[in-house]
């Protein structure tokens, strides 16, 4: 499987918005859609109700590291975006990994067990 590319342009995540699925848990958002690249494209979003700069960085990261550990299952293709809400400041990676991999088999990018 190969590494992944982010998403960077406000366009691309837009376009998860408004035209992909989303799953809403209590301490994160996700968005899945098919892309045509054949390549997996990740990106988090950390808005300023989070706080301080270092809480939204290591929301950033607890993110990240939840994803990591779901990633071997997810097959190349997609584009996720990941929101942070205000309560992902006091979780940590290992209460987020249940839900990544919750959220992406509903939205159908998982389909077989991890």
């Amino acid at each position: 499987m190969s590494k992944g590319i982010t998403l960077k342009l406000n366009k691309e995540f837009k376009t998860l918005y408004y035209h992909g699925k989303s799953v809403v848990d209590p301490l994160l958002i996700v968005y899945a859609r098919k892309n045509r690249l054949g390549v997996l494209r990740t990106g988090i979003t950390t808005g300023k109700k989070l706080g301080s700069a270092v809480n939204r960085s290591r929301c950033r990261r607890i993110i990240r590291a939840a994803f990591d550990a779901v990633k071997p299952a997810v097959p190349d293709g997609w584009d996720l975006v990941f929101v942070a809400r205000t309560r992902t400041v006091y979780a940590t990676s290992t209460q987020l990994v249940p839900v990544v991999d919750t959220a992406l088999r509903e939205l159908g990018v998982i389909k077989e067990s991890v």
